[in-house]
């Protein structure tokens, strides 16, 4: 089995469009393709506008029909903490995200660019990166209460620039801590994705969430999937093999996949 929920097109930052990323994905011999457009934030330059939306809606509604006998597509939607969506309704599947840090009525995104985190980090938090995992985690644990989420995406977001570890260590005791809590209120109430898009990206050597991340979520009997966060259909199955070979050694024997409207675990065997 191969499956990616996780899945930009050119309705919002990705390279190709969704026929094209549904005919590499049955290239590559995966079973499901879940789409997952960034839902329309006024903060977020890449995310989809309401027309753009509703067309997006229409496009991937018509090509799961035609696909049907080939592959499972699945419409989803990638909801920022900042906008919220009215109800889940009419999508399959929601992930829920922090891409901003906000001050005031001032949003920064925390991926952009290393000079931008940069400036985020010294302008809202006066470079104590501490403080600013704990302003990110704490958005990322209000997601608990948002029925409509399914997934949370890339857990550790706000360490893509640290692969050198020159903003933080991995295992520093405070930053661990304030992830671990996040992950133990969340719970199982979620799923978690481990994403490889920062690989494809070049900006990390291994998923989100980093290892030691990944062994909390699997002492606290967390669901997880794995996602490619594509953005080119080149790097649809980024990584694949050796994150299941992480994810194995962290512990877990299942991953979660999408089938007849919930969400069920299947042996990690299964996935290749």
């Amino acid at each position: 089995m191969r499956v990616n929920m996780h899945t930009h097109s050119v309705f919002c930052d990705g390279k190709d469009t969704p026929r094209e990323m549904i005919e590499t994905a049955i290239e590559k011999g995966f079973d499901i393709l879940g789409f997952s457009g960034h839902g329309h934030s006024p903060c977020d330059d890449v995310s989809m506008s309401l027309e753009a939306t509703a067309e997006y809606i229409r496009t991937i509604r018509s090509l799961q029909k035609e696909y049907q006998d080939r592959i499972t597509i699945y419409l989803g939607i990638e909801q920022d903490k900042t906008c919220r969506i009215p109800s889940k309704d009419p999508y399959d599947f929601v992930i829920g995200s922090v891409h901003f840090l906000s001050k005031e009525d001032k949003h920064v995104p925390i991926d952009m660019s290393k000079d931008v985190f940069i400036s985020l980090l010294e302008e809202f938090y006066d470079g104590d990166f501490t403080a600013m995992a704990e302003a990110y985690y704490s958005e990322i644990t209000q997601m608990k209460d948002f029925e409509e989420v399914d997934i949370i995406g890339h857990l550790d977001l706000l360490m893509k620039y640290n692969e050198d570890e020159s903003f933080i260590r991995f295992d520093d005791p405070s930053y661990v801590k304030l992830a671990e809590q996040c992950i133990y209120t969340i719970g199982t109430s979620k799923l978690f994705e481990v994403n490889t898009g920062a690989i494809a990206r070049g900006m990390r050597k291994s998923p989100y969430p980093a290892k030691n991340l990944l062994e909390i979520l699997h002492s606290a009997g967390a669901g997880i999937m794995l996602n490619s966060d594509c953005h080119d259909r080149r790097y649809l199955d980024c990584a694949f093999p050796e994150s299941l070979a992480l994810i194995r050694s962290c512990g877990f024997d299942c991953l979660y996949i999408l089938k007849d409207g919930e969400f069920i675990p299947v042996d990690i065997d299964q996935f290749h």
